[in-house]
């Protein structure tokens, strides 16, 4: 009785001396397909362990290999799809083609180099060219599990196109594999978590980090990008412990969007990586959460390079070399890079690691002035009322253009002393900060910088704000009321063209263009053929003003050939009226009048 005694103490002693929850066993990425602990989870919603995962890939190799399969684009909002697909290439000897988009000129062009598009999703194309996995290995007995070889065909990234055309990034599977071994090194997994990402998994951020890091490290994997703030912590709250992979961008909104109390105790870690993080955004989501942001450095050449983690300087990751060219850029070489890849960022090297200072492509040459375009728009940035400013050169134009994202300071001073006053505001801000040639000449006011889900603000983005300012708002798609009235949101844009000069110091939306508006899109959803005759009952009861987001309701009354529409406010009226249809006599007595 006392040795069995002894025996239930000491066993409670080895209980007590277990972590709360162990640490999932590490699988190199070469072993993934090979029988593991099948009961291993992968994913929810659905589930998928290890053995489902493991059985799909192989039956989709066969099949790809089948069909003689050399390339193959590969495109999946799931990002357990995607990597299923992509470990089914590896197997078969299939180069993967990732598309940074799946806009029609991304589309075209990689169109023209596969073979066929593995996709969970409708895509510009031709539905032959598509294939659903799902069905593919359903068809074929699966190959069979072996370790992979690293030096098979590899995968094709495409640049985030921020400095002009996406091009190829190729890649092999030995440097992908050597790039998780090396984070899996840095951070080695202490309990199992649920990653959850903002960004896509088709980049040399998402894809390590949400995919093929976590796969091999046996994480859960949250199969969607949730891209707004508030669904990335909707999602977070389904699971007890989590990982985000997310933007610079979305961590600037995240911190006022959500309740930090349901997830301070869920949230392990943070990595963000696609462009700096400001210091300021770093603190108040480490006092928010007690969980800092960690940094990554990399592009998608030369892979994750560096971190950081509030600190100045960042540290290299273990295998990763970097020096400096004769101009002070930085070049890395590592495992997972071809050779020595040069950089256009400028950066110092010094005890603790190194540091950058912006990207030398983003300085530009005004009057035989260099102009660093980074410090034009850090100067913007310091003003309380600039969230953040991009700035750049619009082809055919002599000075800089500008894109302003305001503080709610900035918007409150838009609606209530205008545009010129703001904009003088900040040209005075920039004199003695930056040379008088630095000072944009053109500006756009905006809510928030167009940031892509990776952190980065494309060149043809910027180029499209840079040029004329809307007319007109982005309607979102109309609903429709049971009585078949259609009601439409949008939010009156930032820097409408008709806003100076109906009353310069406060700008409103003037009536007349509200009309436009209801008549456009009535034309849009309701009746193609409508053409304005008489308008009646008009009424005009609240400014509509910039950033303002408003409900117009539209209702067609087929007997009496008259369009209602109304404008609403946070609920209350701001104009409305009926317009009839123009009939011949009433475009007869128009034409009259104008002879």
């Amino acid at each position: 009785m006392a040795v069995a005694a002894a025996s239930a103490r000491r066993a409670r002693r080895r209980l007590f001396r277990q972590p709360a929850m162990s640490a999932p066993r590490w699988i190199d990425p070469t072993a993934l397909l090979l029988p593991q602990d099948g009961s291993r989870p992968l994913a929810q919603a659905p589930a998928l362990d290890h053995a489902a995962f493991a059985d799909r890939a192989l039956r989709l190799a066969a099949s790809l290999r089948a069909r003689g399969v050399r390339h193959a684009a590969l495109w999946f909002d799931d990002a357990v799809e995607l990597g299923g697909a992509l470990y089914a290439c590896w197997r078969a000897g299939v180069t993967a083609h990732l598309p940074g988009d799946v806009l029609v000129p991304s589309c075209a062009r990689i169109d023209a180099d596969v073979d066929l598009w593995l996709a969970d999703t409708a895509l510009p194309l031709p539905t032959e060219r598509i294939c659903a996995p799902a069905a593919l290995a359903a068809a074929t007995a699966p190959l069979s599990a072996v370790r992979l070889d690293e030096d098979g065909a590899g995968l094709v990234l495409y640049t985030s196109g921020s400095s002009g055309t996406p091009k190829p990034i190729p890649k092999t599977w030995a440097q992908l594999a050597a790039e998780v071994r090396a984070l899996a090194q840095r951070w080695p997994a202490a309990e199992s978590l649920c990653v959850l990402g903002s960004v896509s998994a088709h980049h040399m951020f998402g894809l390590p980090f949400r995919v093929l890091w976590p796969l091999c490290a046996g994480h859960l994997l949250d199969r969607p990008q949730r891209h707004y703030p508030e669904e990335l912590a909707q999602a977070s709250l389904g699971h007890a412990r989590i990982l985000w992979i997310a933007s610079p961008a979305l961590l600037r909104r995240v911190e006022q969007r959500i309740d930090w109390d349901a997830l301070r105790p869920r949230l392990a870690a943070i990595y963000t990586a696609g462009g700096p993080l400001p210091l300021d955004v770093s603190d108040r989501i480490a006092a928010a959460c007690g969980c800092r942001p960690i940094e990554i450095y990399g592009s998608s050449e030369t892979g994750a390079a560096a971190t950081r983690q509030g600190e100045p300087d960042w540290q290299l990751l273990a295998g990763v070399q970097a020096g400096l060219d004769a101009q002070g850029a930085l070049w890395l070489a590592s495992p997972w890079t071809a050779g020595r890849e040069q950089t256009a960022d400028a950066a110092a090297l010094t005890p603790a690691g190194l540091q950058l200072h912006g990207r030398l492509d983003r300085i530009v040459k005004l009057e035989e002035k260099r102009i660093g375009l980074p410090d034009v728009e850090q100067a913007l940035a310091s003003h309380p009322h600039v969230a953040e400013a991009r700035v750049g050169l619009v082809p055919g134009q002599p000075r800089l253009s500008a894109l302003i994202a305001l503080s709610p300071e900035g918007l409150h001073a838009l609606r209530n002393g205008g545009r010129r006053a703001l904009v003088d505001g900040l040209r005075r801000h920039l004199d003695g900060r930056v040379l008088p040639l630095a000072v944009p000449r053109s500006w756009r006011l905006l809510r928030q910088l167009p940031w892509n889900a990776q952190g980065k603000l494309t060149q043809a983005r910027f180029l499209e704000l840079a040029g004329p300012r809307p007319r007109h708002p982005r309607f979102a798609p109309p609903r429709t009321l049971e009585d078949g009235a259609l009601q439409i949101e949008f939010e009156v844009p930032l820097d409408l063209p008709v806003f100076p000069g109906h009353f310069p110091a406060t700008p409103v939306v003037p009536g007349v263009v509200q009309i436009e508006w209801a008549l456009a899109q009535a034309r849009a959803h309701l009746r193609p053929d409508l053409r304005a005759g008489t308008i009646e009952n008009l009424k005009f009861q609240r400014l509509m003003r910039p950033g303002d987001r408003v409900l117009l309701t539209l209702r067609w009354d087929d007997g009496r050939a008259k369009l209602a529409f109304s404008f609403h406010l946070a609920g209350e009226p701001c104009s409305s009226g009926r317009i009839a249809q123009a009939t011949p006599a009433t475009l007869a007595a128009e034409v009259a009048a104008h002879v």
